[in-house]
């Protein structure tokens, strides 16, 4: 049974949010949202630099690769994002952050294939 968009993009923001616990990351926040928009994922990685994750999932390559729909203005959108969670969040403010990306490729019946993880993306 094949997934549909808003299916998939579910599973893939619980499984990157796996992904990341096991890799020891801390999960602050899911799927944040203000007036501008929402950010998937706020974590910690080890060593406390704070990660804005954006999550892209597909069962295909038909339109692309899942990491290319991050395009230069859904990162301009979540470079925005970023800094109203920052200004609510002014502890957090002072520390070094960064954005990655985590791509989550399924198979057509669901199912997970692999996840690639892209460190600094934007």
């Amino acid at each position: 049974m094949k997934l549909s968009r808003k299916e998939l993009g579910c599973r893939g923001e619980e499984e990157a949010a796996k992904f990341l616990s096991g890799m020891g990351w801390q999960v602050l926040e899911r799927n944040y949202r203000c007036r501008i928009g929402e950010l998937d994922i706020i974590a910690k990685a080890p060593g406390g630099v704070l990660v804005f994750v954006e999550v892209r999932s597909r069962s295909g390559v038909s339109h692309g690769l899942p990491e290319e729909s991050v395009d230069y203005r859904k990162q301009n959108k979540l470079r925005l994002l970023a800094q109203q969670y920052l200004l609510a969040r002014p502890k957090l403010a002072n520390g070094s952050c960064r954005f990655d990306v985590l791509a989550v490729y399924f198979e057509e019946d669901g199912k997970k294939k692999f996840i690639r993880h892209i460190p600094n993306a934007l």
